[in-house]
């Protein structure tokens, strides 16, 4: 509205200095005196100027002659388009220098006005392959998703710009939420240009949302040969992605391709304790013990875990207590200062209700890194030991609140999980979890604690701690 007022005042500007000027000239006396060829030409002011006008046009039109007369000459000599060039140069001249305009003003965040400078160079230019592109993120740019859809639908005629415009649709549907089309869509855009980076990111996350697997390794793979991941990334990614193939390992209609594949996934990267877990109980459904127990003791020590030992406890689920703690010598003699390691043990020794024995393998764990599972572990202990009831007590108060440990925590987002996933739930970042402690004030838990009723006695005392690699249950805490 106000710039709409500006041009008025200076158009009314305009006109009142013109006018102004040529009263000016009216009001002028005197003479110009011009001789040509013996004749002699007496010209007023307004005369002169109008004379001098005349001439800049003659001028004008001189070169414009000698434009086309050159043209008339090179299509003489077999330039079949000298004439048409000649033509509509000032169009694509002008049509140019709106699409310049139009380029900057996207690049300058001014979508509108990229929207008119488009619309000006189509009309002079005539090159869709040009413009349309322009005009589709100029309406994306201001909002308006339905015309930038439209006209990227206009691109898909072209062979040059099918790709444009289906990774143009392709993020329109995005926005919309419509992953099943967007999927589609990469798929396409995916077939046309397979080294193009940013398809197979999109590709590979919507494929890891829909749980194409198989498609999400294929996508991986190009990843790899186009040189945007490195081997070792993608060896461990790779057994991610199919170890989410061999879930299904355990379904009472699992085939043994689904075991191989638990177990390939492991042989890709024997340090994701995922694979290792699944690939160990493939192992034990075939009954080959020797390889689950291998496979285990192998992962754990890379990073002991409590699934580990819950998996190794499965592969002789119905030994002795004794016999279990003789058995997993195998690991615990492996990183026995790492706290996952002692406070096996110390489960173990619990189980097998050596209490003092069991005190000695905590150490001094349950003072220095206090968490639920070693504050448990450390009542469990006293009430086996004799201690005092109101001294059990008060250990099992500090267990609600203490931290849970070690957790599978997005290192992107900081969002802490149950369960091990390749894709975070709350960021949606892929192979982006670890387990790690939670940073200080980021340590709730999205499950609580259990707690459990007190022992009445030193055989009952085991019950407080209800350790993971005895029951093998995946809701027991740390």
């Amino acid at each position: 509205m106000l710039w709409s007022l500006v041009k008025i005042l200076i158009f009314v500007g305009l006109v009142t200095a013109a006018t102004y000027g040529a009263v000016m000239l009216g009001e002028m006396s005197g003479h110009a005196q011009i001789t040509l060829a013996g004749l002699e030409f007496r010209l007023g002011p307004v005369e002169s100027l109008v004379a001098i006008l005349v001439f800049i046009g003659l001028v004008w039109l001189l070169f414009k002659f000698i434009g086309l007369t050159a043209a008339f000459f090179r299509f003489l000599n077999g330039d079949e388009t000298a004439l048409s060039r000649y033509f509509t140069r000032n169009r694509e001249r002008r049509g140019y220098e709106a699409l310049a305009d139009g380029m900057m003003a996207l690049a300058s965040g001014e979508g509108h006005l990229a929207l008119a400078k488009a619309a000006k160079a189509e009309r002079y230019l005539q090159r869709p392959e040009l413009t349309t592109l322009l005009t589709a993120q100029a309406a994306e740019m201001a909002g308006d998703r339905k015309k930038a859809e439209e006209t990227y639908k206009k691109l898909l005629v072209d062979d040059r710009t099918r790709f444009v415009g289906i990774r143009g649709i392709m993020k329109q549907k995005l926005i919309e939420g419509d992953s099943d089309t967007a999927l589609k869509l990469a798929e396409k855009a995916f077939a046309i240009r397979p080294k193009h980076q940013e398809t197979q990111d999109i590709l590979l996350r919507l494929q890891s949302e829909k749980g194409d697997w198989a498609g999400a390794r294929n996508t991986l793979g190009a990843k790899l040969k186009a040189g945007y991941l490195p081997r070792d990334v993608h060896r461990r990614r790779d057994a991610m992605l199919a170890l989410l193939e061999a879930k299904g390992v355990f379904d009472e209609n699992s085939s043994i391709e689904s075991r191989e594949a638990a177990i390939e996934a492991n042989r890709l990267s024997p340090d994701l304790i995922p694979a290792a877990v699944l690939a160990a109980r493939a192992y034990i459904a075939d009954g080959n013990k020797k390889f689950a127990a291998r496979v285990l003791t192998k992962a754990w020590g890379v990073q002991p875990h409590p699934d580990l030992a819950a998996a190794f406890t499965a592969i002789e689920p119905d030994e002795t207590a004794k016999a279990r703690l003789e058995r997993f010598k195998t690991i615990t003699k492996l990183k026995p200062e790492d706290p996952e390691t002692k406070m096996l043990l110390s489960e173990l020794l619990v189980a097998t209700e050596d209490f003092p024995e069991a005190r000695r393998a905590l150490g001094d764990l349950a003072a220095s890194h206090p968490t639920t599972r070693s504050l448990s572990l450390l009542a469990a202990i006293e009430k086996g030991t004799g201690a005092e009831e109101d001294e059990v007590r008060a250990l099992l108060s500090k267990v609600v609140n203490a931290p849970r440990g070690p957790q599978w925590i997005c290192d992107k987002c900081n969002n802490i999980h149950a369960d091990w996933a390749p894709v975070c739930c709350n960021c949606g970042a892929f192979d982006t979890l670890t387990w790690k402690e939670p940073v200080a004030g980021e340590a709730g838990a999205p499950f609580g604690a259990r707690v459990v009723p007190l022992p009445t006695s030193a055989a009952e005392a085991k019950i407080i701690v209800q350790p993971r690699m005895i029951d093998g249950d995946p809701d027991a805490g740390n």
